[in-house]
């Protein structure tokens, strides 16, 4: 039976190799423009736009029939959302989900929450794709997929939290001192997928040192990492670095986020998914 992964676009993948893979996009929405977060948004266009634009901006998940379309006609699918603290994303595919099964009693859809965003769903995404390759029936690789994202872990460091703020994401208060002279906020996926401040760091060679710190101190110990940046590849490339010169058998990639990841980290900001 064929099996295919699906994502919303706050996962920031394209493609995935070796499996039929769709990716159903959010939205940035102001009063003048909407982005659609799909392969043909110039995210650094959109950051420069939403610098220069003074009104209000948010973001929009896939409705129910975006999922649906997503799907298309495969047998088994596992879907992976943005987490649910932060968007309707999760519930719309699994009212999608239901509806799928529904018409079609002979297949199965199994919707995850990442409780998370960026290079941990993408962690979640390449470990689906090493289960289905393995040749793993469905029960087994749900079984497998929920303890990996027991051991999944999201830090990010932001020079602005300005949108994140303006949409309810954070608390303003804290929000402030993102941007002030240099200063960076730094912080995780919580546990139950909310966004939870831990500290703030001057400067990106700073910033870089209290990631690595707080990798250490979440239990990484080497394994996959997956850096996603704003618009910031020397910083992501130096972070790169101390993770490596921290772990040596710590397996790193770096990319560009996708537009929702843009939205909310701004220009300059970095996310890091790992394993423990």
């Amino acid at each position: 039976m064929s099996y295919k992964i699906v994502v919303d676009s706050s996962a920031d993948l394209k493609e995935l190799a070796g499996i039929d893979f769709a990716s159903a996009p959010l939205k940035i929405i102001t009063d003048v423009q909407e982005y659609v977060d799909d392969e043909n948004l110039d995210t650094a266009k959109m950051l420069a736009d939403l610098k220069a634009y003074k009104g209000r901006s948010r973001s929009s998940c896939p409705n129910s029939e975006e999922w649906l379309c997503a799907f298309g006609e495969a047998e088994k699918i596992f879907c992976i959302t943005i987490t649910s603290g932060l968007s309707g994303s999760y519930n719309a595919a699994g009212k999608a989900a239901k509806d799928y099964m529904a018409a079609h009693p002979d297949r199965r859809v199994h919707v995850i929450d990442s409780l998370s965003v960026g290079p941990e769903s993408a962690l979640l995404a390449e470990k689906l794709t090493e289960l289905i390759t393995a040749g793993e029936d469905f029960d087994s690789i749900v079984e497998k997929i929920t303890d990996y994202n027991t051991h999944t872990r999201l830090i990010f460091a932001l020079e602005s939290m300005h949108n994140l703020a303006n949409n309810g994401r954070v608390n303003p208060v804290v929000a402030k001192f993102a941007g002030l002279l240099g200063i960076r906020a730094v912080g995780r996926a919580s546990d139950v997928g909310t966004l939870e401040m831990t500290g703030k760091s001057r400067g990106a060679q700073n910033m870089v040192a209290d990631i690595v710190k707080n990798m250490l101190s979440e239990g990484f110990r080497g394994g996959k990492v997956r850096i996603h940046h704003a618009e910031n590849e020397p910083v992501a490339n130096l972070l790169k670095e101390k993770i490596l010169a921290a772990v040596p058998d710590a397996t790193v990639t770096v990319s560009k986020a996708g537009g929702l990841c843009c939205f909310y980290a701004e220009a300059g900001g970095v996310l890091v998914g790992f394993t423990v």
